[in-house]
């Protein structure tokens, strides 16, 4: 059973994706993922007028002449939401949490999937894969998914994306688009995210709240790392200590953008201060621009 405070949260949540499906980004979505799903289907010889870049050279070198690849579509796409349940999602200065805003893009991107009849599943991972969620159509099983974000109470805090998108990669046969939602603080998952995004899309949506990026001019603090429970102490009275920190977190931030887009992957930056619908409008503009 769930709790009232889940149950308002989810309907507060269905309520604002739904208005958001429905105006803002209707026909983006599908726009940008239908057919991006293909299959290889033979090798025909070269034609005139055929591109160049579907040349299989291994098999025109075997032949002595040129062949080239030929794919089909796949009839529907599966849309996998990669979320990252650690224990860094339950901070927040603003009025969500990281935690919820990832629920809140996790449920825009499952309705847009549902609405355009493609398959949705979910992998929701700490240091671990916690919970995997086959993909499947239909609006009760998106009302599954968006559930277990949002009541499932994962066993461990830490955060491996390498350990997820390699489960992704082992039981995802089929072509995906894979949304990976995190804040990305984890370390040794690069190669990984080259070795998978060869065979599935992968997007990485990069989490963020403002309180991450400065602290506070407020004498000594007591921080604690909400993923290994270490606490430690700050003067942030001190000009110096703000500054640092500040420059520290900026850089790992942007260490995490270039990450992402050095394993060829697009990169959606989403801040809890900021608005979900309109960070998911923009990508899905740019998309589209980009196809043409």
């Amino acid at each position: 059973m769930l709790s009232p405070e889940i149950i308002k949260k989810i309907k507060k949540i269905h309520i604002k994706t739904g208005r958001i499906v429905n105006t803002m980004m209707a026909g983006q979505y599908k726009s940008v993922f239908r057919g991006t799903g293909i299959e290889f289907e033979e090798v025909r010889e070269y034609s005139p007028g055929d591109d160049v870049k579907s040349i299989d050279w291994k098999v025109s070198a075997r032949l002595g002449r040129p062949f080239v690849k030929l794919y089909r579509e796949e009839r529907e796409l599966i849309v996998m939401l990669v979320v990252d349940m650690s224990a860094s999602g339950a901070f927040g200065t603003t009025e969500n949490l990281k935690n919820e805003t990832a629920a809140e893009i996790a449920s825009i991107l499952a309705f847009n999937a549902i609405r355009n009849n493609d398959k949705v599943g979910a992998i929701l991972f700490t240091d671990k894969v916690e919970k995997y969620i086959p993909p499947k159509k239909g609006s009760a099983h998106v009302w599954r998914v968006i559930k277990e974000m949002f009541d499932f109470k994962p066993e461990n805090k830490g955060t491996d994306i390498q350990k997820a998108v390699s489960y992704l990669g082992r039981v995802c046969r089929k072509r995906t688009a894979s949304f990976l939602i995190s804040d990305f603080l984890s370390e040794g998952y690069l190669r990984q995210l080259k070795t998978v995004s060869r065979k599935h899309e992968l997007i990485g949506v990069l989490l963020s709240d403002p309180g991450e990026f400065s602290l506070p001019d407020a004498g000594i603090l007591l921080a604690e790392d909400l993923e290994t429970g270490e606490q430690f102490y700050l003067d942030a009275s001190d000009e110096n200590t703000r500054r640092r920190f500040e420059e520290q977190k900026k850089l790992e931030y942007k260490q995490a953008v270039e990450s992402i887009k050095s394993a060829d992957m697009d990169c959606i930056e989403v801040n809890t201060a900021g608005s979900v619908a309109d960070a998911l409008t923009k990508y899905f503009r740019y998309r589209v621009k980009r196809k043409r």
